[in-house]
């Protein structure tokens, strides 16, 4: 997994979400956290996994809302500050952060109702044994998200710490099937890169993000998404 040492030292947790949710990130950070309430509607009562979750940006955010959740992460420096953010938003009493490997899940067959994955693919050395772990615990839905070859991405891929894998339409789709799950649902955005946004003013980032969706708008272009949503459930169920 890349960079899986990088995420584990104190010093890149603590700063995470300051580095990436600020300024104009604050745009991204809304943005994927309406992604994913979209794909996993209602969300009260739902037994839910979240893979690579970080500092619990969304994991605190679906106990909020009543789902019945556990966010897994090998970064015990990443779990600490998920811990410290559940406290502060009073929700630590209904949700638990693991300490685990996404490549060997803990957990029986289909005992989630939906497991999720964000910002966690264009990090994996093995994709294909990872969605198929998350299709085995999962008894329906799988979410996750991808950063795509043919966008702004691949410009500045190479300047990235880690860099990133970045997917092919046709190669999701391949993954998909061979993890016996089928497409339910898609959604593709942000013509711009992340990176972008993150280096400019919230109210500037506003303006270009009105230019980024029209373009995403108009008729075909939507194959110019730098980052895709997808929203698959596991075969027969």
């Amino acid at each position: 997994m890349k960079g899986q040492e990088w995420y584990q030292t104190d010093e890149v947790a603590e700063e995470y979400e300051e580095k990436r949710f600020s300024r104009g990130g604050r745009l991204i950070d809304r943005r994927e956290k309406e992604a994913v309430l979209s794909a996993i509607g209602p969300v009260e009562d739902k037994n839910i996994l979240e893979i690579a979750c970080g500092t619990g940006r969304f994991t605190v955010m679906l106990a909020e809302r009543g789902a019945d959740i556990i966010g897994l992460d090998i970064s015990a420096a990443m779990l600490q500050q998920g811990r410290r953010k559940a406290r502060a938003a009073g929700v630590d009493d209904h949700l638990e952060f693991m300490r685990g490997d996404a490549a060997r899940l803990p957990f029986p067959d289909d005992h989630f109702d939906v497991v999720m994955a964000m910002r966690f693919f264009h990090l994996a050395d093995t994709p294909a044994s990872f969605l198929s772990e998350m299709c085995r615990v999962s008894k329906e839905q799988v979410f996750f998200d991808t950063f795509n070859r043919f966008s702004t991405r691949s410009i500045y891929n190479w300047a990235l710490p880690m860099g990133s894998r970045l997917y092919s339409r046709t190669e999701v789709e391949s993954l998909l099937s061979k993890a016996g799950l089928h497409l339910a649902g898609e959604s593709h955005d942000f013509v711009l890169p992340y990176g972008f946004y993150r280096q400019i003013p919230g109210d500037l980032a506003s303006t270009f993000r009105g230019i980024d969706k029209e373009i995403l708008d108009a008729p075909g272009l939507e194959r110019l998404a730098s980052v895709s949503y997808w929203n698959a459930h596991v075969e027969g169920k």
